[in-house]
């Protein structure tokens, strides 16, 4: 389990929290172009969210079970895995709907999405008594304190509200365009050099 990041009790400190943030186009680092990202974590001290867009191709989530010799059946939902981000890729999230927790390992980030990171939610997903839905993303983005805040200062992101059905039920295909359609805001209208003198 992340340690807990202790939250500054300020607005201004935690505002990304529990938002969906979304790469602008022209985003220069290619590991984050069209990403939509979950903020699970935001403070003084840093951020840190998980990709939500962007599949693991060649591995399914039952064969990253038999990895953990988890029993899976034909019964067994088979959530999307997604690359969470370039930091530790070798550890595992799950971001779920919060009709699933434990006292010890769920992060609550909104009323209705929570964050495990134990072998538990795992293995209640594999018997088929884990969360409603649920994605899982193997690594996260992280940035240093006030990193993203000028990462969005340059025109490097936008951020709107997010909701448990573009993060769980929309294609991954779809849903960089779907959260920029959340802004009101047409695609093509865009630019990275908005703003710039």
């Amino acid at each position: 389990m992340p340690k807990r990041i202790s939250f500054d009790p300020e607005p201004r400190d935690n505002f990304l929290e529990g938002k969906l943030l979304i790469a602008m186009p022209g985003m220069p680092d290619p590991r984050f172009e069209k990403s939509v990202i979950f903020m699970c974590a935001h403070s003084a001290k840093g951020a840190m969210g998980l990709i939500i867009n962007k599949p693991i191709e060649g591995l399914s989530f039952g064969e990253l079970m038999e990895k953990f010799n988890i029993t899976v059946t034909t019964l067994t939902p088979e959530p999307p895995l997604l690359f969470g981000g370039p930091v530790n890729m070798g550890r595992g999230f799950v971001l779920h709907t919060a009709d699933y927790g434990t006292p010890d390992a769920t992060l609550p980030v909104t009323s209705t999405i929570s964050l495990t990171a134990t072998t538990d939610i795992l293995e209640a997903i594999a018997q088929g008594r884990g969360p409603a839905k649920s994605v899982l993303a193997l690594g996260y983005a992280g940035w240093s304190d006030g990193q993203i805040e000028s990462e969005i200062l340059a025109n490097g992101w936008i951020h709107c509200d997010a909701d448990p059905e573009l993060i769980f039920d929309v294609d991954c295909d779809a849903k960089w365009e779907t959260a920029i359609g959340k802004l009101g805001a047409q695609v093509a209208g865009l630019s990275a050099d908005a703003g710039r003198a």
